[in-house]
């Protein structure tokens, strides 16, 4: 569906996309991350034709953006970070307009936009004026109206920006039955959003791309320590100096202590699991476990580790 390559943007000599290349199959869901200043919204602005490259070619739909611009377009549903909606016509009227400039008309208009209402959940908001709406219905007739000409591509840029948790967990399932029909490119700063909803992950930052694998094999892959959270009965300097002497651990961290019991963050080679030896060290010694918990890795710290400046 999009084919990148060697894409670059710059301005002046700063480059805000830097040679990028990257593929989206037909169908999948793919989050596109990157910190602020990264090269996202400007890789999504060439994507969709509001900017133009400095170099590198793409496709979207088998369409050139740059030669076939016009039939690239109509392959892509494009929702801005900041919808512009007009604020003084009703749901439908504003969908019905935005319908007619996409070269719909008459019955195929209609049906349509009562398609996009119903697919965004706004069937009992049609008649109210924009102007009334809250944070996250603007954002669910920014939706559909990307979603008017029925395009195989959706772009999204930040979709859940400024919404409250109910509104981005009303989004996120939103996204989920898009995920089945169309192709979907998301452009967020949620993360765990984006475990939860795509397939595909790209990292971006300073204009280059990081990695681009699935969610999975990005946290699988990663390259930080895994952590076991500890909780025990015992004098806190013996039993950092006895864990630390284990294969497999790197670092033995303090974090809290309550009467008798003490807390540890215990940092193991990545891969490694130390808790069996731990288990069996304080029954050794005869030392109380209240808590051997082993934290799962997530993307935020894939993001986090890929993306850190020191």
């Amino acid at each position: 569906m999009i084919e990148v390559q060697n894409l670059t943007k710059r301005y002046g000599r700063f480059k805000a996309v830097d040679n990028i290349s990257f593929e989206v199959g037909n169908g999948q869901v793919v989050g596109f991350l990157g910190p602020n200043g990264a090269g996202k919204t400007t890789t999504l602005r060439m994507l969709t034709g509001f900017l133009p490259p400095t170099s590198g070619k793409a496709t979207i739909n088998g369409f050139d953006i740059f030669k076939d611009s016009i039939k690239a377009r109509r392959s892509i549903g494009y929702m801005p970070e900041n919808v512009p909606l007009y604020d003084d016509v009703r749901v439908r009227e504003y969908l019905r307009f935005r319908a007619h400039l996409k070269g719909l008309r008459g019955r195929d208009a209609r049906n349509h936009v009562g398609e996009a209402l119903e697919m965004c959940g706004l069937q009992h908001m049609r008649r109210r004026m924009i102007k009334t709406l809250s944070k996250g219905y603007r954002q669910r007739v920014g939706l559909a109206d990307a979603l008017i000409n029925q395009p195989p591509l959706l772009v999204l840029d930040e979709p859940t920006n400024g919404l409250d948790p109910n509104q981005i967990r009303s989004i996120r399932k939103l996204i989920k039955r898009l995920g089945e029909k169309h192709t979907i490119l998301v452009s967020t700063h949620i993360l765990s959003e984006v475990e939860m909803v795509a397939d595909h992950v790209v990292i971006v930052d300073s204009g280059k791309i990081k990695a681009s694998d699935t969610p999975e094999n990005l946290i699988h892959n990663m390259r930080a320590a895994g952590r076991i959270e500890l909780e025990i009965q015992a004098d806190a300097d013996v039993v950092q100096s006895t864990i630390e002497r284990m294969d497999n651990v790197k670092k033995v961290i303090p974090e809290s202590s309550e009467e008798d019991w003490n807390t540890f963050s215990v940092l193991c080679d990545s891969g490694t699991d130390s808790r069996e030896k731990i288990a069996n060290m304080a029954t050794q010694h005869g030392w109380p476990i209240r808590t051997l918990h082993r934290h799962k890795s997530t993307l935020e710290e894939v993001f986090v580790e890929l993306t850190r400046q020191d």
